[in-house]
């Protein structure tokens, strides 16, 4: 078993990786003054989170404060936050939360129609400067031993998701991810099926072992040797729902952790993100 460390505490649900692998991972313990220093905007309709690549977003068993919404709830007294949209746990950036149910109605609409644009921020492996777009049908992997990994399959579901080169160096990639569809994974699953897997990712990198390794062990020197980052390098850094009424567009900058990958390896980040 993991050992527990402050300021966090474990969440059984990451049990399901592999029904053989009853083990749970780690998840951040918050606290109010992080909501507030996370916090984009906030009006009488939402709740704009910057939320950092270790934190939750859905409840977790571990208690309210284990997770971005139960946080979200704890701290603006609501009697529920409404997620618009879900981020993977290791992915950070832009997150929106409705404070009513006809708000929520309203977001998951616009969603359903493909009315919310959403732009990503990644580090990927290799150097490449030409823009690509993968329009490839994603479903279950049921080759891995990781029950939530994604793969493109012929009978899968619809997905498009267009990666842009902004800069590279080092043997890696600075990109602007776009996405057309909301499938589970998405943007990691095509970038793997690129032969380009995103920085740190522990399922859809250079193998999915790693992730059972960092259930059964935590972070250890030879998961850094093989990830180099802790997270993956995956960033939500703006977020449209104007077409939903809301009056304007929410961004968050690229985060320290990828910034500092970026400064290591000699990728020029531009000015503005």
């Amino acid at each position: 078993m993991i050992p527990s460390l402050p300021g966090y505490d474990l969440d059984p649900r990451f049990a399901c990786a592999w029904p053989r692998r009853r083990r749970t991972v780690q998840v951040r313990m918050m606290a109010p003054d992080d909501l507030s220093n996370w916090t984009l905007h906030d009006d009488a309709q939402v709740i704009v989170i910057n939320k950092p690549g270790d934190v939750v977003c859905h409840p977790s068993k571990a208690g309210p404060w284990s997770s971005l919404a139960g946080a979200v709830r704890e701290h603006s007294g609501l009697a529920a936050a409404h997620l618009a949209f879900r981020l993977d746990r290791e992915t950070s950036g832009v997150v929106v939360f409705a404070k009513t149910s006809v708000v929520a109605a309203r977001l998951q609409k616009a969603l359903r129609l493909r009315q919310v644009g959403k732009s990503y921020l990644a580090i990927m492996t290799g150097e490449f400067s030409q823009p690509v777009t993968v329009d490839q049908p994603l479903g279950d992997d049921e080759n891995c031993p990781v029950l939530a990994k994604s793969a493109v399959r012929p009978d899968g579901k619809t997905a498009v998701t267009h990666f842009t080169p902004i800069t590279h160096g080092g043997g890696f990639t600075l990109v602007r991810v776009v996405t057309e569809t909301g499938r589970k994974h998405q943007i990691r699953a095509h970038a793997q099926w690129l032969g380009k897997c995103i920085v740190g990712d522990k399922i859809y990198g250079p193998d999915a072992g790693c992730f059972l390794d960092f259930i059964d062990h935590g972070w250890t020197p030879a998961l850094a040797e093989k990830l180099i980052m802790s997270r993956q390098a995956l960033h939500c850094s703006e977020i449209d729902m104007t077409k939903a009424g809301l009056e304007r567009v929410f961004t968050a900058p690229i985060p320290s952790d990828m910034r500092a990958f970026c400064q290591t390896h000699n990728i020029i980040i531009p000015d503005g993100l």
